[in-house]
């Protein structure tokens, strides 16, 4: 198998796209990606999309954004894996380049998701839970969520406004990103005084539905050095799974998924927790922040708001997460989310990323998670 580096990103501002159609997103950020690398070549591309035939009533998606970039006849796929389609449309890309089928590979992930109103879009992300025992019942991802939360504040004995931290530092960061959808910083007590949506999940609490497109383009090793701009190479690129329904799992607090990637990325990077300077984390939901952190092994079980609340969250803590907003402060078109995660680690990693930089940044992990857990692709990048 050979090294990939990443040797182009671009990304679409994140936002209420009320003017443009999921095929004009992605292409913009295709055309930026190839712009990045200073390469016209393209061999395959991967679009990472969930909702596009619900929500854009457009499948065969991967075509259509090949043919409105000028790609074809090339491979075109779309990847779906819940909210992590972003993230696996570049584990495919990975996967493609280092067995040696293509040289150059465009990851994409875009979704289109404000053309409805809300209950439509409440209902189409409900397509990710178990639909026979889950949504067939009427619960949302919201109330799913909510139900996680609940239970983790009874097991550990901790309060609602224990979470503010994981959202005041995504707006932090979001301020700081020009492509953010929510550039505006909150406290505490804004957080505490959003309305609730789901007992105990309030809108602070929660990711806003939106519009967006990120890509990346990957070549191995041996081709990036080239490049116009210096490689970010991939040190792991993993994929775990679990059970769709909550109800199915010994303990719901327990991420299996996510912990399981996390190890296979560790493993794969030959690095450890300690050895990761940033971690663009699903943050959909802070509690996801939470069990996410915890699956990890950056924070004990029961230990990730303690974490939050020495500040070791930020920028300037020693293991940073959301460094540009996250889905919190972004925004998370969902089938895109994953591909702006991978996009903010590169630029973290090049210096590239303004007045969000870490400093020092060397090695980023960024984690996408489909479904209520069932489903994370995790990706360790290295300069």
């Amino acid at each position: 198998m050979r090294d990939v580096g990443i040797i182009g990103i671009g990304q679409t501002p994140v936002a209420e796209h009320w003017g443009r159609s999921i095929r004009d997103l992605a292409v913009e950020a295709v055309q930026a990606a190839r712009q990045d690398a200073g390469v016209e070549r393209v061999d395959a591309i991967y679009v990472g999309n969930m909702l596009s035939g619900e929500l854009a009533g457009q499948e065969n998606l991967a075509t259509l954004v090949a043919d409105a970039a000028g790609l074809l006849p090339v491979e075109a796929l779309k990847v779906e894996a819940a909210c992590a389609s972003g993230g696996a449309a570049l584990r495919a890309a990975c996967l493609a380049v280092a067995s040696g089928a293509h040289d150059y590979v465009l990851a994409v992930g875009v979704e289109k998701m404000t053309d409805l109103l809300t209950d439509g879009v409440t209902a189409a992300l409900a397509t990710a839970a178990d639909a026979d025992y889950e949504a067939g019942h009427g619960i949302s991802f919201v109330a799913l969520n909510a139900m996680l939360m609940r239970r983790y504040m009874h097991e550990h004995k901790a309060r609602h406004e224990d979470f503010a931290p994981f959202s005041v530092n995504s707006h932090r960061n979001a301020a700081r990103n020009p492509r953010a959808m929510y550039r505006h910083e909150i406290t505490p007590e804004d957080f505490m005084a959003s309305p609730i949506v789901s007992d105990p999940i309030n809108i602070l609490d929660s990711a806003g539905i939106c519009d967006g497109a990120a890509a990346l383009l990957v070549a191995p090793a041996s081709e990036a050095r080239r490049g116009r701009r210096p490689p970010v190479r991939i040190a792991a690129s993993t994929c775990a799974t679990d059970t769709v329904g909550l109800a199915e799992r010994k303990d719901p607090l327990v991420w299996q998924s996510v912990a399981d990637s996390a190890r296979l990325a560790y493993a794969q990077a030959k690095m450890a927790p300690k050895d990761i300077d940033l971690f663009e984390v699903h943050d959909a939901f802070t509690i996801v922040s939470v069990l996410s952190l915890e699956a990890c092994g950056f924070a004990d079980r029961g230990s990730a708001l303690k974490l939050a609340a020495e500040g070791r969250i930020a920028r300037e803590g020693d293991i940073p997460i959301c460094t540009l907003g996250g889905l919190k402060g972004r925004g998370h078109p969902v089938g895109a989310s994953g591909a702006y995660q991978l996009v903010e680690t590169v630029l973290q990693l090049r210096g590239e990323a303004g007045e969000a930089q870490v400093k020092g940044a060397r090695v980023g992990m960024a984690q996408s998670v489909g479904g209520s857990g069932s489903v994370a692709i995790t990706h360790i990048l290295t300069v």
